[in-house]
């Protein structure tokens, strides 16, 4: 790790050492590390070299609104290659909170977002992106000693995503 020296003009140091202690870093450095990686993150995406990435979906909707909730479903079973899991919750009577979580192709996670914050009935919705790298390969479920059951499910997965560091 190499050591790096800045100079900061005094107010934009009091303020962010009001922003390390109210977000609870340790030291400037981690919090430096953190604003780094953000900023360098988001020039990746704005640039288009995130190829792919995983993302988190969240949405609050009414669920009164005609068939708001069909239509959330399909849209869903038509994207199945990109979604690794979601979570509904009932906030009250008449809204619900719905988490997704999704990965795959950068462009297709966005447009499958854009199109779900979209749809009338949908209110507070929000993508957050994390870049990852694709590997390629085949993993098994089991021990390599261990004979094949028919409960056992090794199996051939085309892209393995890892989040980039």
């Amino acid at each position: 790790m190499e050591r790096v020296s800045i100079s900061l003009d005094d107010g934009l140091l009091e303020e962010f050492d009001s922003f390390i202690r109210r977000k609870g870093y340790e030291n400037r450095s981690e919090a430096i590390r953190d604003l780094l990686r953000q900023r360098l993150e988001a020039d990746r995406e704005e640039k288009g070299d995130a190829e792919y990435a995983i993302g988190c979906l969240s949405y609050v909707y009414n669920h009164h609104q005609r068939e708001l909730a069909r239509r959330l479903t399909e849209t869903q079973h038509s994207h199945h290659d990109l979604m690794l899991s979601t979570l509904h919750v009932h906030l009250d009577h008449e809204n619900c909170l719905e988490v997704v979580l999704l990965r795959g192709a950068t462009p297709a996670v966005r447009q499958f977002s854009e199109q779900t914050i979209a749809e009338t009935g949908v209110r507070h919705g929000y993508l957050h992106l994390v870049a990852t790298e694709m590997e390629h390969g085949r993993h098994s479920h089991r021990s390599s000693d261990e004979h094949h059951h028919a409960d056992d499910h090794g199996h051939s997965h085309h892209v393995h995503l890892k989040p980039k560091t």
